[in-house]
């Protein structure tokens, strides 16, 4: 028996081949996200984030002499390569790195594994000596004796700058003030770097946030109701399995993911929701479903205000896509 395929055939798996395609972009697009955020001449915020389930992802930049470069992983690990691959430094976890050398470039080659966020700040010396002039005694590269002197710490990310960060990824404001937003967290973000004293005033602004217990314990609040976002936990619940009392929960989890736990777990679940739609292996019940709806109208109606289109019609708009 002989197969024949006609033009329009031909058409119909170009037009499909190149619809998966196109997703396949859209999707890679999504899990790899960076922004360069100019703050002020010689100040510039970098948020790299690799929401790749499995690949890599490799960020390159060139860095001038002279700049002070602050690196903080907030999740995951990465790895900067130096000298053509010949040297690396590996970055893990709610750590932070500081580097700088007044002699030599150290241009970004940095590897970040699959769900890795990092926050970067580069600074020129002569900037960074300005904000801190009054206090260069208390910043070793900043006095005369060591102002040739290279150098590379590594130091924990504080409670403080945790939630810093995790505010960079979580924020849900207007995106015409987000450069401002930016500008004030990357200021915040670097006084919290020199701050060795969690003092008392700290700790009557966030009482509870300041215990890194705490926040290792808000994090397991939210891996609990992502894991189980189709009947999430209640609130008390949720706070008795994480051991906090429901106002500490309630607080502290809007203070560093930017939301209420279910405002949060909501955004997920629409992305989580988008994404299976995009995959093109299941129905709107069936993903409706997945995320925790027994009731299709309920979901729909959850998806619309989220990206303003029902489920319906977004499958439409992705089977229409060239």
């Amino acid at each position: 028996m002989t197969l024949v395929v006609n033009d329009s055939c031909r058409v119909c798996v170009f037009l499909r081949l190149k619809l998966r395609l196109y997703n396949q972009k859209s999707e890679f697009i999504m899990e790899r996200k960076l922004e360069e955020i100019q703050i002020e001449e010689d100040f510039m915020l970098l948020r790299i984030q690799n929401d790749s389930e499995l690949e890599p992802m490799v960020f390159e930049k060139h860095v001038a002499t002279g700049l002070i470069q602050f690196h903080f992983g907030l999740k995951g690990n990465s790895k900067f390569v130096f000298n053509s691959g010949s040297y690396s430094l590996e970055m893990q976890e709610e750590k932070a790195l500081l580097l700088y050398n007044p002699k030599k470039e150290l241009p970004l080659h940095l590897m970040l594994e699959p769900k890795t966020w990092v926050v970067s700040l580069l600074i020129s010396i002569t900037k960074f000596h300005s904000l801190f002039s009054t206090s260069a005694n208390a910043i070793p590269f900043l006095s005369a004796e060591n102002q040739d002197k290279k150098y590379y710490t590594e130091e924990n990310i504080s409670p403080s700058m945790a939630i810093v960060l995790n505010q960079m990824f979580h924020f849900t404001l207007n995106p015409s003030i987000k450069n401002l937003y930016y500008k004030g967290k990357a200021y915040e973000l670097l006084s919290l770097v020199f701050n060795k004293t969690e003092d008392a005033t700290n700790l009557e602004q966030c009482p509870f946030l300041i215990d890194e217990e705490n926040v290792l314990k808000l994090k397991r609040a939210k891996e609990l109701v992502i894991s189980n976002m189709a009947e999430p936990p209640g609130l008390q619940e949720l706070a008795d399995q994480v051991g906090l009392t429901l106002k500490r929960l309630k607080l502290g989890f809007k203070q560093i993911y930017g939301d209420s736990v279910y405002g949060f777990l909501l955004d997920y679940k629409m992305e989580s929701a988008r994404k299976m739609l995009d995959s093109g292996a299941y129905n709107v019940n069936e993903v409706g479903l997945k995320v925790g709806y027994s009731t299709s109208s309920h979901f729909i109606a959850a998806f619309k205000k989220k990206f303003g289109t029902t489920p319906k019609k977004y499958l439409m708009s992705l089977n229409t896509a060239i």
